[in-house]
């Protein structure tokens, strides 16, 4: 059986933490910056973990996290 191929632009974007939950980065910090509150692209800097409903799918495409 041969090995299995990481989706290489999933594993530049998640990270496993030390429990073995997903860590990601927050969406809508790119541009359009102006309108949004000081308040929220402070918080879209912060990291958060996958939602639970996608975990399982993460895992598959990321077979040696």
């Amino acid at each position: 059986m041969p090995k299995m191929k990481t989706k290489r632009a999933a594993a530049k974007r998640f990270k496993v933490t030390g429990t073995g939950k997903l860590k990601r980065n927050k969406a809508y910090k790119r541009h359009i910056l102006t309108k949004k509150s000081t308040k929220t692209k402070r918080n879209l800097r912060k990291a958060t973990m996958t939602d639970p409903s996608n975990v399982k799918t993460m895992k598959k495409i990321l077979p040696y996290l």
